[in-house]
């Protein structure tokens, strides 16, 4: 027998409300069902944030001395060269030095660090001062030491943390700014640290509430920054708050270097197509003037 629409609609519509009543309920139900969750981030008010928006390059070199004094002992940054720190835009751009290679200042940073090489004449393992075309070094010879010495959870690489993590920068912030008194009634497991902004659920160690599971999960890191930790060269206070504003801004523009090259070219098309449209209208209304149509 031959099945018309009508019919094959009808015996569809039934199944398929089902479906979707089950997805929306669904839907509706996770928030409830999922217990504890992170504590959303603080904003920051970081000056690049919006269309418009541009990084302070004040702020960017005073976060990369939080990185380099604090964060890179058990944080990489694979993806980042010494010569980015001195490209436009970036921490210590000059004007003077258009390629990045020649900045005296990049020079010095990456002579600071000892960069794992081959002798070209005897083939052994030697280290050298870095160059600005050497990439940033790991903190651990292999993920299996940076798990050893952590805890057994390897410290996750910095580059695109801002990028991999919602609302990147000023969770980044919260996080570092999260520590502090742990709610009474969770038991925190031996090695790992509560943070409301880490994501978890902590539903398991808490004998409070089970209606007021707090927000938040543990991490294996302890609280890394303390105040005073760092020394500022234009004398800024080295507030936990203050540090962890300057090396999530870091953080930021590591991630994303071209972010306000990106931001101009994109505000430069934008009034492109504004004014070709207006042109283009302009021009529609002078041919079709006095036309029916």
């Amino acid at each position: 027998m031959r099945m018309t629409m009508r019919n094959f609609t009808s015996r569809l519509a039934k199944p398929l409300s089902v479906a979707v009543a089950a997805a929306v309920l669904g839907l509706a139900s996770g928030p409830a069902m999922a217990a504890g969750g992170a504590k959303h981030p603080e904003r920051a008010g970081f000056s690049f944030e919006g269309p418009f928006g541009t990084f302070d390059q004040a702020q960017l070199q005073r976060g990369y001395r939080v990185y380099r004094e604090v964060c890179a002992a058990c944080h990489g940054m694979n993806l980042l060269s010494f010569r980015n720190l001195g490209e436009r835009g970036g921490p210590f751009w000059d004007s003077r030095y258009p390629n990045p290679n020649d900045n005296p200042y990049v020079r010095t940073i990456a002579a600071e660090f000892e960069i794992a090489d081959i002798d070209s004449e005897t083939g052994e393992e030697i280290f050298r001062p870095g160059i600005s075309s050497d990439g940033f070094p790991e903190p651990y010879p292999n993920r299996t030491a940076a798990a050893a010495a952590n805890g057994g959870a390897p410290p996750p690489d910095l580059s695109v943390m801002a990028k991999a993590r919602h609302d990147g920068a000023n969770y980044i912030y919260s996080l570092l700014i999260g520590y502090g008194q742990v709610p009474a009634g969770l038991d925190v497991p031996t090695g790992l640290y509560y943070n409301p902004y880490f994501p978890g659920d902590v539903t398991p160690f808490w004998s409070g509430d089970p209606e007021h599971v707090p927000y938040g999960g543990f991490l294996a890191m302890a609280q890394p920054l303390r105040d005073g930790q760092v020394t500022y060269d234009d004398g800024t206070a080295a507030t936990v708050d203050q540090m962890s504003r300057d090396v999530a801004a870091f953080i930021a523009w590591a991630s994303d270097p071209r972010a306000t090259e990106r931001k101009q070219t994109g505000l430069a098309v934008f009034l492109y197509l504004l004014m070709f449209a207006g042109l283009t209208y302009a021009s529609y209304r002078r041919i079709w003037k006095g036309v029916a149509h």
